[in-house]
């Protein structure tokens, strides 16, 4: 040991500000302002009445030293119920919540500043808290729980990133925490057979709203590359996307997703120049075991893509080979306006609202003048003209469908192996008739790409159509539990509720309905199904009230308007029954 360096034990906090290049993203000066008065107000004052020392600041973070380890937890609770009060007339976004992590350990002094494995421990916990929250280790409980009136539960040992041995740990986290969100408070979900992995949305450090399409854009390439591996379970865009600018712990959220494994990340353009970071976090332990950054500019960006995809695949799955990290990658448009078309036409995908699909439909035809190869764009213009003729009964209906049914052609020359393709061709071939071949395009769609939600409802939607119902909600089943938050879960259960109502299951079906009806983006036949559902259990009173409420969201609804297909010919013969309008 040199001169001057000496050893102790002592009590180490770790603190750390919960999404903070968020918030600075947000509002620089408005961040850093406030983070002057949290703790001029109350952070400092608590340190020091309870015998602390600030051993250094890191931006957004805070290392602390305390001769007591019950001083140290007790201020550490006290600053988290202080943040609540001061937090309660803040705007979500702007919130500033902290992680903190307290250890018990011998520390190295060397001059101003602590180091060794107490401290890194301590910053390990940290990482692990629960926003809002305080982590300590086993020894630093077995001092304070007869001491304190905080209550910690277990959290078993755990294995802390590069820390040779596990470590035991207690969490706190106060009741009612103003850090709480109620999308955490869903159930949690067993996790597959096989690495599961959600992508979060790029946070969008530009200042500029426009890079919103290309945030959400990057992140969309990286779902779909990593779906292509029958590896690997992937959540759906559209799940994973709920959690967009809320500040939640990844944990919490991957219980309820139902994964191990989550991609965090941001971009930043300036001029002609981005620079993409991702990390990648084992929610099993909150550590990070990956992590990158890539500094390219614009005309580079979807080398970035396959680059990021393909480490993040290496990352989890190791076993893979080079052969499917190549298969991973999707030769992109090679133009970025044409992919921010599609991105701007993709927001609109969920919505079953007329004058929506026909601006979805404008924005890839759009995409597809900018780049006549882009395989994806071609694939969704004849996909939602397809759902555009079907499901909204336009008067040009049949011309849509001839459009749809010759832009899939297009797109099965360019790719004859894109899975959306294939899933599409499948509605189209099934609602026209013909059965065995819709089935085949279904099937081979899943085939092709097994973690697309699409092509799972669409499989499932061929199956229904083809009046073999059990299949169908086999598949129904399957793509609610691949994407639960999903904005086109509706269509999901829409589905499954027409096939269990075809089946005779109808207390199933209005149980699954009344579900539907809590969902955006209602659906008139979704509606006219729990009617007549709740005519065939002759509960009069719920189906006057669900007719009422059906014609008041759809004045214009008639049985004609119901989509083709044998189920909805059984749901028509019921609504016949109680004197529907044709």
């Amino acid at each position: 040991m040199s001169e001057g360096t000496q050893r102790r034990l002592a009590a180490i906090v770790s603190a750390d500000v919960v999404g903070y290049s968020r918030l600075m993203g947000v509002d620089e000066a408005g961040t850093l302002a406030a983070l002057r008065s949290h703790r001029a107000e109350l952070i400092d004052g608590k340190i020091a009445a309870h015998g602390g020392r600030i051993v250094k600041t890191m931006g957004d973070g805070l290392l602390l030293e305390y001769p007591s380890v019950v001083d140290a937890t007790q201020s550490m609770v006290e600053i988290q119920l202080g943040m609540i009060e001061r937090n309660q007339c803040v705007d979500d976004d702007r919130r500033i919540t902290f992680r903190i992590g307290v250890n018990l350990g011998d520390i190295i002094i060397e001059g101003d500043d602590i180091l060794g494995d107490g401290v890194n421990i301590a910053a390990r916990l940290q990482e692990i808290a629960e926003p809002g929250g305080v982590a300590i280790s086993g020894r630093v409980h077995d001092d304070v729980r007869d001491r304190l009136d905080a209550g910690f539960a277990d959290a078993g040992e755990q294995t802390l990133k590069n820390i040779a041995r596990p470590v035991r740990v207690w969490q706190w986290s106060p009741a009612g925490s103003a850090t709480e969100d109620p999308v955490t408070t869903d159930a949690s979900l067993p996790l597959p057979d096989k690495p599961s992995i959600a992508v979060l949305s790029f946070d969008n450090m530009s200042g500029d709203p426009e890079q919103e399409y290309f945030a959400d854009g990057m992140a969309e390439d990286i779902i779909s590359g990593l779906s292509k591996f029958s590896g690997l379970f992937v959540i759906a865009r559209n799940s994973s996307f709920s959690y967009k600018g809320k500040s939640i712990d990844v944990r919490t959220m991957a219980k309820t997703l139902g994964v191990r494994y989550v991609l965090e990340g941001s971009i930043r353009q300036i001029g002609s120049r981005v620079r993409v970071t991702g990390q990648l976090i084992d929610t099993s332990t909150g550590s990070h075991i990956w992590a990158e950054r890539y500094d390219r500019t614009l005309d580079d960006i979807f080398a970035v893509q396959d680059e990021v995809t393909s480490a993040i695949i290496l990352a989890i799955a190791p076993e893979i080979g080079q052969a499917e990290i190549i298969r991973a990658r999707r030769k992109p448009p090679n133009n970025v306006d044409s992919w921010a078309l599609y991105q701007r036409g993709l927001a609109l995908n969920p919505s079953g609202h007329f004058d929506e699909r026909v601006e979805a439909i404008q924005y890839f035809d759009k995409a597809i003048d900018a780049d006549p190869t882009f395989v994806d764009a071609i694939v969704m213009a004849g996909h939602m003209r397809a759902r555009l003729s079907f499901f909204n009964n336009p008067i040009n209906a049949t011309e849509l469908e001839t459009e749809a049914r010759s832009l899939l052609d297009q797109a099965m020359r360019l790719d004859p192996r894109h899975s959306a393709c294939h899933s599409a061709m499948a509605r189209i071939l099934s609602f026209q008739g013909d059965h065995e071949r819709g089935i085949a395009f279904g099937r081979d769609g899943v085939a092709l790409n097994p973690n697309s939600f699409s092509a799972v409802f669409e499989y499932g939607v061929a199956l229904m159509l083809a009046e073999q119902y059990e299949e169908a909600i086999q598949q129904f089943d399957l793509a609610e539990r691949m994407s639960p938050k999903d904005l086109y879960l509706v269509g999901v259960l829409a589905a499954k509720a027409v096939a269990l109502f075809s089946l005779g299951r109808y207390e199933e079906s209005v149980t699954i309905s009344y579900v539907v009806q809590k969902l955006p983006n209602p659906r008139s036949w979704a509606e006219a199904c729990l009617v007549a559902g709740l005519a065939k259990l002759k509960r009069g009173t719920e189906m006057q009230t669900a007719r009422d409420r059906l014609f008041s969201q759809f004045p214009d609804f008639k049985i004609s308007t119901l989509p083709g297909g044998k189920a909805s010919q059984v749901v028509a013969a019921a609504l016949r029954e109680i004197d529907f309008p044709e």
